[in-house]
């Protein structure tokens, strides 16, 4: 079983709209360790939700994991998460006004 230790996705999504930070490959599991959101306005809040959608399918309110954290404008919102996924999960993230980067970084194995 190979291991690649690495970021799994990075993202700047627009604001109001969901996006697929990261994709479990085909055949694959992953181990995602942490998630960095970053607040690159200096002088307003945002906020941002989270959801894993299991083998792709439609978003519903069982899968948040986060929902609506607000960063202060500047700031950081760093998590040790250590969630495993599964062979075509998605992690999807969302943030209110599109000021918020996300960096997820993890192990996938093969």
């Amino acid at each position: 079983m190979a291991l690649s230790r690495k970021v799994l996705g990075q993202s700047a999504p627009s604001g109001a709209a969901w996006s697929t930070l990261y994709a479990v490959p085909t055949g694959s599991s992953t181990v995602c360790s942490s998630l960095v959101v970053c607040n690159r306005s200096t002088t307003f809040a945002d906020t941002f939700s989270v959801a894993i959608r299991v083998a792709g399918i439609a978003l519903e309110n069982k899968q948040y994991i986060y929902k609506e954290i607000e960063v202060p404008g500047g700031n950081s919102f760093v998590a040790t998460i250590g969630i495993t996924l599964g062979s075509t999960d998605l992690l999807d993230v969302y943030n209110t006004n599109g000021t918020l980067s996300f960096s997820l970084f993890g192990e996938e194995s093969s």
